[in-house]
């Protein structure tokens, strides 16, 4: 396949994807927005995203993806268990969203090519969210640190809850990290990113973000460590300074780390386990337990759900759930097989945190932030497209009169 130039309309089209899924719930903002607008808005994003990105493809040329025909083999389990209509005609448009989503990531494929361009869109898109939710903050500090959320940061200006902002805030912060590491920025534009990233992470007091942030680095740094001297550098650094903290900030680490939480709420994830199990102890069909319940909410009884293998084993059932791992399996051993780079690094960096937040958030099995994180580390995995090399016409064959050709042969 012959290389393309990544056209400037796909950065527009990986915005509108992020938008799509930024979610229609959340806290209250300075100005209420209905939801019927919110969903609105989030729809029409991914509705355009898809016209623009079958526009820029009309000959419809894609690379091939294990990652993304997992996604589309997940859209099985998903149709076969939403046509029960148990969970809504909700269910069933939740399918066509998803079906929208991986449909436009395939469109989008015809430009992965191993380079860092999407890294460079991601954490363009997620900081102007972040910049919308520092916005809120400066101009309504009360509505932006609400006592509902225990004075956590949220979303003013878009309903956006502290586990979101605090996920974005990761993300770009730890890919901007190793495009510092790996000279593919420069100090001024990294910290420009990083440093307001990391006081919103702070603000947010997101345990599980902060932990994929420093697991995902330590891991994506030391692919890094044998062939940077700038990894090798910092990764020393960063464990001297670690321990230090770890020693003199360790009150107030702690104090942070709990939230005010009384060890008994700590213990059980602050509430979570108490849905994990009930949902695990609800009777199941057999085809319940295969296929699933639906495509839903992601909640189980009116609570949030918060982790994504049970969410997807609630909503998908057992082959949604051998899909997904299919998904980390495929994704993390053709990342371990690549040689050292930068590319690689970000690849490591996106999977290991999404498998760490799955832990304690949803969204593996349909239309979410994490897809578009994995999906970013499938195109820094992609291999090459080898260009085409141009062919040498050959000269015009002359013409030799007959009585030319006598006389040679004479």
């Amino acid at each position: 396949m012959e290389a393309d130039r990544t056209p400037k309309l796909v950065g527009t089209v990986w915005g509108l994807l992020v938008l799509n899924t930024l979610g229609s719930t959340g806290a209250e903002t300075i100005v209420p927005l209905p939801r019927s607008l919110i969903q609105m808005v989030t729809m029409g994003a991914l509705a355009v995203a898809f016209t623009l990105a079958l526009a820029l493809n009309l000959r419809l040329r894609v690379r091939p993806s294990a990652y993304l025909l997992l996604l589309t083999l997940l859209l099985v389990p998903s149709v076969i268990s939403s046509a029960g209509l148990e969970s809504g005609f909700g269910a069933l448009f939740r399918c066509a969203r998803l079906a929208l989503f991986v449909g436009t990531l395939w469109l989008l494929s015809r430009w992965w090519d191993g380079s860092t361009t999407f890294v460079r869109q991601h954490i363009r898109m997620y900081f102007v969210v972040l910049c919308s939710v520092a916005a809120g903050a400066l101009v309504s500090p009360g509505a932006a640190l609400p006592d509902l959320y225990g004075g956590r940061l949220v979303g003013a200006l878009w309903p956006l809850t502290p586990p979101q902002i605090g996920q974005y805030a990761a993300v770009i912060i730890g890919l901007s990290v190793l495009l510092l590491l790996s000279h593919r920025t420069d100090r001024r534009s990294a910290a420009m990113v990083i440093v307001p990233s990391l006081v919103l992470l702070l603000l947010t007091h997101t345990r599980t973000a902060t932990l994929g942030l420093l697991v995902g680095l330590a891991l994506a740094i030391g692919s890094l460590t044998l062939t940077s001297a700038a990894a090798r550098r910092f990764f020393s650094w960063a464990v001297l300074c670690a321990a230090v903290a770890a020693v003199v900030f360790a009150s107030a680490l702690q104090a942070w780390f709990l939230r005010g939480q009384s060890e008994e709420n700590f213990s059980n994830l602050t509430g979570r386990a108490k849905v994990w199990d009930a949902l695990l102890a609800a009777p199941r069909t057999t085809g319940e337990k295969v296929f699933g319940m639906g495509l839903g909410d992601k909640s189980f009884d009116g609570l949030p759900i918060d982790n994504s293998w049970l969410a997807v084993y609630h909503e998908q059932g057992l082959i949604g759930v051998a899909l997904v791992v299919a998904v980390f399996v495929v994704l993390g051993g053709v990342a371990l097989l690549r040689p050292p780079s930068p590319a690689r690094a970000c690849a490591i960096f996106l999977i290991s945190y999404c498998a760490l937040a799955s832990y304690t958030e949803a969204g593996l099995g349909d239309a979410s932030p994490y897809l578009l994180h994995l999906a970013v580390a499938a195109s820094l995995l992609a291999e090459p497209a080898a260009a085409t090399p141009l062919s040498t016409p050959e000269p015009p064959r002359r013409r030799v009169p007959r009585w030319a050709r006598t006389s040679e042969v004479t």
